[in-house]
């Protein structure tokens, strides 16, 4: 029985999720992990060495190599190849923010819902959401659901999160202008002002049925603007990786 990967620690999520060569007829896309560009960021942008990068990911210089490398490999089959690069997934965890390593990776032909979720029912307030349930759809049926805890992140880890799990469409009540910038950086379809059973809402949306509110506002959106929740994370610092 092979061990459990651990959780490799990255700062933060990137605010560019995909590459392609100019000019060319892409045939091929690869899949670049977190933990991989993590490797990337630390060790050819910050120049920290290995030993640096594997201290700072909480993982042995070993696992840290390994990454690496595949890494490396990778961007220079896309640049070779004219193959485009699509950032997703990755054995990763940030602190106080939930790990896609939790999400199971999406197939192909498969479109995913995620819904701000509260004792089954759409969650109205997405930026102190504390759970999502993911949906995976396929041919118009619900194939595969789950809850996810957030530990109550706020609006850009929430909307980096969602990004990073491949979440195309977010059903939620209210939702603050700072928590909609984010979700439209992220590429994430927003159908805000829904309520009711949160099942009801994936099933009613499936339909074409489902009621929102594409104007609706959350009356607590001052809490989305708290300390420490900007959306952008891919200037962080060297050593801002460290757990707190």
């Amino acid at each position: 029985m092979s061990r459990p990967k651990r959780c490799r620690r990255i700062c933060g999520y990137p605010d560019y999720w995909s590459f392609l060569p100019e000019g060319a007829d892409i045939t091929e896309t690869i899949a670049f992990k977190l933990d991989e560009l993590e490797t990337i960021r630390l060790i050819d942008y910050q120049k920290m060495t290995q030993e640096e990068c594997a201290d700072a990911m909480g993982v042995s210089r070993a696992t840290v190599t390994s990454i690496y490398e595949q890494a490396r490999y990778k961007i220079a089959d896309a640049m070779l190849n004219g193959k485009r690069i699509r950032i997703t997934g990755g054995t990763y965890r940030i602190d106080s923010i939930p790990a896609s390593a939790q999400i199971k990776e999406k197939g192909d032909g498969i479109m995913r819902i995620a819904v701000t979720y509260e004792q089954e029912m759409v969650g109205q307030h997405f930026g102190r959401t504390e759970q999502f349930k993911i949906y995976d759809v396929q041919d118009g049926q619900i194939t595969f659901s789950q809850v996810i805890d957030t530990n109550g992140t706020g609006h850009g880890a929430l909307a980096g999160f969602l990004r990073a799990a491949e979440v195309e469409v977010l059903i939620c009540g209210g939702i603050g202008m700072g928590a909609r910038m984010a979700l439209e950086e992220a590429g994430v379809e927003l159908l805000p002002g829904a309520a009711g059973g949160a099942d009801e809402a994936v099933r009613n949306y499936l339909a074409g049925s489902l009621e929102y509110d594409p104007d609706t506002a959350c009356s607590h959106h001052d809490h989305e603007h708290g300390e420490g929740h900007e959306c952008h994370h891919g200037s962080c610092g060297s050593h801002g990786c460290h757990s707190r």
